[in-house]
């Protein structure tokens, strides 16, 4: 059994590329995989590892500047759903694209999960996912607005055009760990908004505390790893993932006319040329290979 740690924090980092090189090594002499982000504005990823490769990896994280009280979400895989360690330098741990952005500045009220269900329930209270529109379309909470965005860099655009059927409500805003939130709320204090509130901890900890006898949440929740998608009690959830588009698939989508494993899927099979197609049924055929010598592939091992 796996642990995996959801983690971010934004704080600031005067030399983030110095901060690479030593997080990789502690990550990768520990067995720890995954995908952490770095910028000037902080630290975001999820890593996935044994009990002691996590508290080694997390020691190291809490020693970096502004990181001692940092928070994360663990949940366990019963595989490793990482194929290898990866440490990356990025303008944004996540992107908005929104220069005078600041969470360590101000944002919006954090509500508990056993708190979240009274909040959503109020008639003077607008929900709004933040999570782009494939990630919705497999769970969100009752009564949501969903925004339909392919990136986060679509939700200022989407509020300008919204914010007039919006106004008078009180504003709660969700997202899979709490990161896109920070931002998304910090922004609409920044628009005029009086009153904004945020799920602390993201949906995922919502599905970590909440029963489900008593949960407002509809469906799974798409996370970025080789579960794909977990449920109540983050237990793994029933999705697979379109390895062409890295969308999440169901079971019926795979009886659809469009897909192909490995090549297409019918989210996709319009955004790509016969080229591509190509190219993937080549990639397809490699794991197919490395599966039948007992052997994973590299593209195959975030699956298994």
């Amino acid at each position: 059994m796996f642990i995996v740690a959801a983690l971010y924090k934004f704080t600031s980092f005067d030399g983030p590329e110095l901060l690479k090189g030593p997080l990789a090594k502690v990550c990768c002499a520990n067995g720890v995989r995954g995908t952490l982000l770095l910028a000037e504005e902080g630290i975001n990823g999820t890593i996935a590892g044994s009990r002691d490769g996590i508290d080694a990896a997390l020691r190291h994280i809490k020693s970096l500047p502004g990181c001692g009280d940092i928070a994360w979400k663990e949940s366990t895989a019963e595989a490793m759903p990482f194929p290898r360690m990866k440490v990356r330098l990025k303008r944004e741990i996540v992107t908005m694209g929104q220069p005078n952005i600041d969470p360590t500045a101000s944002v919006g009220t954090y509500i508990a999960p056993e708190d979240w269900n009274t909040l959503i329930s109020s008639q003077d209270v607008a929900v709004i996912d933040t999570r782009n529109d494939y990630e919705v379309a497999i769970g969100t909470f009752e009564g949501a607005e969903d925004p339909v965005t392919k990136s986060f860099g679509e939700f200022p655009a989407w509020w300008a055009a919204n914010a007039p059927r919006f106004e008078g409500k009180k504003i709660a805003m969700f997202c899979t760990g709490g990161i896109r939130c920070e931002k998304a709320t910090n922004y609409l204090l920044g628009q005029g908004v009086d009153e904004v509130f945020h799920l602390k901890g993201g949906i995922l900890k919502y599905l970590e505390e909440v029963p489900k006898t008593q949960s407002r949440w509809n469906g799974e929740c798409f996370v970025f790893d080789g579960r794909v998608s977990v449920g109540h009690g983050l237990e793994k959830g029933s999705f697979d993932l379109c390895h062409a588009c890295r969308r999440p698939i169901s079971e019926d989508d795979k009886t659809h006319a469009a897909f192909e494993q490995g090549i297409a899927c019918h989210q996709c099979i319009n955004e790509t040329s016969e080229s591509d197609r190509k190219r993937f049924r080549e990639r397809q055929k490699q794991i197919e290979l490395a599966r039948s010598r007992g052997e994973t592939h590299f593209r195959d091992a975030a699956k298994t």
